[in-house]
């Protein structure tokens, strides 16, 4: 039961409950960092179950009951965060740190929400943060079907719940880098705006629960030959990052389902062939 890739699983899931703790203490410049890393944990438990030979049923639980926290939970309380932000008619002292502007914001809510103090949030709205839970909501049944799906055994249909809380590290990594330079944030506030974000939240959550087949970057061996799409993609994610930082990572995210398309389709002709 406790054997490595076991272990990788459970450190999985305990970087997702910090991410959580820290993301309601404000500190969603730093929780981000647990998802990735969490992500590492996710890579190398299947990589050494299947090397070490310890493939079996209850590492498959264990595996989606970490997602189920790390990429499931983690990223709806984070965005869960960044939606009361966007609500928020507090203006930041660029005199105080960006946790400290985001642990007012937090509590205020809370506040509102829970004891009805005395606040400055428009009741119409102040609800609207509690959206982003349906990423969690969306992302149980992704990961149950995952489970009983045979054709997921190489390849994923529909986008994995790892990829899409990458793609919601986006704002708060965005957020935190960049709030305090009002003149730098101003011209991407837009990706802040309510009537982006809930669609987004929404449209990506759906993806998870969709038909399309997405390759998987899990590798069985390391040839060119076999990988060339793996490699290529993962070749083209380094230079974005290289050069565009976090903003990479929507686009990354999104050439990855692009690429996902192409690759299925070209496989369709083939078989037609």
């Amino acid at each position: 039961m406790f054997h490595l890739p076991n272990l990788f699983t459970a450190s999985n899931l305990i970087c997702g409950v910090l991410a959580i703790l820290t993301s309601l203490m404000g500190r969603i410049d730093i929780a981000p960092f647990f998802i990735f890393l969490g992500a590492i944990f996710d890579f190398l438990d299947g990589f050494l179950a299947r090397k070490l030979n310890k493939m079996g049923e209850l590492g498959k639980q264990l595996d989606s009951l970490a997602d189920m926290v790390t990429f499931g939970v983690a990223p709806g309380i984070i965005m869960l965060v960044i939606l009361i932000f966007s609500i928020s008619p507090y203006t930041i002292n660029e005199s105080e740190s960006f946790s400290t502007h985001i642990n007012f914001l937090i509590t205020n809510w809370k506040n509102a929400i829970f004891y009805n103090i005395p606040n400055s949030f428009d009741n119409n709205l102040k609800f609207v943060p509690f959206f982003a839970l349906f990423i969690p909501f969306i992302s149980m049944f992704r990961l149950a079907k995952f489970n009983i799906d045979t054709r997921q055994s190489e390849s994923f249909i529909g986008l994995n719940t790892p990829t899409n809380t990458i793609f919601f590290m986006t704002f708060p990594l965005f957020l935190s880098n960049n709030l305090l330079n009002s003149e730098y944030f101003d011209k991407f506030d837009i990706l802040f705006k309510l009537e982006i974000l809930i669609p987004i939240i929404g449209i990506m959550s759906m993806l998870l629960i969709s038909e399309i087949p997405m390759f998987s970057l899990k590798f069985k061996s390391f040839s060119w030959k076999e990988n060339k799409m793996k490699y290529l993609f993962l070749i083209t994610c380094s230079l974005l990052i290289v050069f565009l930082l976090v903003l990479s990572i929507p686009i990354i995210v999104i050439l990855y389902v692009i690429l996902s398309i192409i690759e299925n389709k070209s496989k369709i002709k083939k078989h037609e062939i």
